[in-house]
């Protein structure tokens, strides 16, 4: 008899909860056992598999009243950007096999519709939650459904162009909708802004008389709320619950909360790497001799800023990922912050450039996809010399299909005035940013992966490269494979044995060097192409262009980014998925 019963005292909480209907059997004062216990398997797991951990710690009782006092899946919910679900993955049915989250055939880092009917939307940008759970809630009220529709969306995030897009479009219904402001003052990094400051003041003085920006936008205003406290949460979202129309619950959260190093170092463990799940501490890291592209770009810029003092850096919310914490450490009157901003990133680029400053506007190259009209007609229409640095292109690993930079030589390179150029290593990357700012009369994109290269020594004198020329890597006399960018590491080790085999990195996507590929035609029969972005419209179809301009007849292969979103795993198990690894390559030319 005492051992049964001191079984059922040991068992958790967490144990008996696989949907919310299982949540919601639970009394309230159960709940902050159940708090503590997700926090617990969610440091478990991320200690050793990796991912994103202080969004998720952060909105643990938030995402536990939600569920519990909403009726998930019926109540629709969207959570912004998707680092912060964590939580929610565990209580909606994936908690056995949340070990595998962001691994090959895994769950997602992210909601994403095809996994659960919780995830009713998926995400991955920022900002879009709002439109989303609004287009929701009216598609509800077209049908005579009774639901509720909420987004939860941080301070960060909010703060963009979007965002108030749809809370200007929202206060001017009467849809039944909540939005969560989880107010934490981080993204990824620190939130920037006057509205950041404006909800600084609401917090350290809830009767600011100021506090009436969301009351003004016709949305019934709730708060500050104690985002950590379930009694209070509850009991505020059981009141909200009755309210008819837009309304807006102000939740202030700690990011990283209920692990010591994460509260205290919140930008480190938003994605921390392995660490040890007791102390808490990051596990060292084997050391290493090279260098992230990140680092190469941060480090060069500063001190080609050093050099000419017309050099400006923006970047739209990615201080520390991009690097340009280092500019922004070194010149911080000549750094811009713009917050998740994307849109206006360029745009501010653009304007800056008509007076002479050369900007360098780094954008990851997923996130440029959002500023698309404003490279065209603010950027390019007027033939402006930004400088775009397309951070994370190519194929970005375990953050999957919203994360992978594929699209970025495709949709850029039907741009009037445009350059366009891919990094082979740290070196070429080095010197087409010291090119970049010597007077380039075009705008300008470079592009370079993420993570490390392969080059030790890479701080070297500066050259100066001719727009438009590639060059030969390795002489042959039947094949010619044109790559462009860091993939070209696959070709030289598919290719290290043979003889017959020519290899050169053409660098640049536009202006395509023309010379050199008539002399690549007229000597080689057959030609393959490969590039870290989607062969629609990319790399090989550009030499498929050309080939066409001018008549020739050579037996022409592409190897890319198949026509499909590709999902996560390692950017190795991704680019043999793709067939554009190293041994893909080496038996394709086998097969020849």
């Amino acid at each position: 008899m005492f051992f049964i019963t001191f079984v059922f005292m040991c068992k958790k909480i967490l144990d008996t909860i696989l949907f919310p209907s299982d949540l919601r059997k639970l009394q309230i004062n159960e709940l902050p056992q159940l708090a503590k216990e997700l926090r617990e398997f969610i440091i478990d797991i991320v200690s050793v598999k990796e991912g994103h951990l202080g969004a998720s710690l952060g909105v643990v009782e938030l995402t536990i009243a939600l569920h519990y006092i909403f009726d998930t899946p019926n109540d629709l919910l969207v959570w912004d950007v998707g680092h912060q679900a964590y939580v929610h993955k565990i209580l909606t049915g994936r908690k056995n096999v949340f070990h595998t989250n962001r691994q090959l055939n895994g769950i997602s880092g992210f909601p994403k519709r095809s996994e659960s009917e919780y995830d009713v939307f998926g995400v991955g940008h920022s900002s879009t939650s709002i439109s989303a759970i609004l287009g929701m809630a009216i598609a509800s009220e077209l049908k005579g459904e009774e639901k509720h529709h909420i987004a939860v969306i941080g301070d960060a995030s909010i703060a963009s162009g979007m965002a108030f897009e749809a809370l200007n479009h929202a206060g001017d219904t009467d849809a039944n909708i909540l939005i969560i402001l989880n107010d934490n003052a981080i993204g990824i990094d620190p939130s920037v802004g006057a509205l950041k400051d404006y909800f600084t003041r609401i917090k350290f003085n809830k009767n600011n008389p100021q506090h009436n920006i969301f009351e003004s936008l016709n949305f019934n205003y709730s708060g500050c709320v104690d985002g950590h406290n379930l009694n209070e949460l509850i009991l505020e979202l059981t009141k909200i619950k009755q309210i008819k129309g837009p309304k807006l619950l102000h939740v202030i959260t700690t990011k990283g909360k209920g692990l010591r190093q994460a509260e205290e170092n919140q930008v480190k463990y938003h994605a921390p790497g392995k660490f040890d799940k007791t102390s808490g501490d990051l596990l060292p890291k084997k050391e290493d001799k090279f260098t992230k592209y990140q680092d190469v770009f941060g480090k060069t810029i500063v001190e080609l800023a050093k050099q000419n003092d017309k050099i400006v850096a923006i970047t739209p919310a990615m201080l520390t990922g991009s690097s340009l914490i280092f500019m922004q450490n070194e010149f911080p009157n000549r750094t811009f912050d713009v917050g998740i901003a994307e849109q206006h990133a360029v745009t501010l680029s653009a304007g800056m450039a008509t007076q002479g400053l050369i900007p360098f506007c780094n954008i990851y190259s997923t996130f440029l996809q959002r500023a698309y009209d404003q490279i065209i007609h603010d950027v390019a229409l007027q033939n402006l010399p930004v400088i775009f640095c397309l951070d994370r292109a190519g194929l970005v690993g375990e953050d999957g299909a919203t994360h992978h930079g594929v699209f970025d030589l495709a949709y850029l390179r039907s741009i009037p005035n445009m350059i366009i150029f891919a990094s082979r290593n740290e070196i070429e990357l080095r010197n087409i940013l010291f090119t970049a700012q010597l007077g380039l009369q075009n705008p300008i994109a470079i592009r370079y992966p993420r993570g490390k290269g392969k080059i030790e020594n890479w701080q070297l004198p500066f050259k100066k490269i001719e727009i438009g020329k590639g060059e030969c890597l390795k002489k042959g006399n039947e094949i010619a494979i044109l790559s462009i960018g860091t993939i070209s590491e696959n070709v030289t080790n598919a290719i290290k044995n043979t003889k017959n085999v020519a290899h050169y990195d053409m660098r640049f996507v536009k202006p395509l060097d023309e010379e050199l590929l008539h002399k690549i035609f007229r000597k080689y029969s057959k030609i393959i192409t490969i590039e870290d972005g989607v062969i629609k419209g990319g790399f090989g179809n550009a030499i498929l262009e050309f080939a066409s301009k001018h008549n020739y007849k050579n037996d022409i292969q592409i190897l890319g980014i198949p026509d499909e979103f590709i999902n996560h795993g390692t950017v190795e198990e991704l680019q043999q998925i793709c067939g554009i690894d190293a041994l893909s390559i080496q038996k394709i030319i086998e097969e020849i």
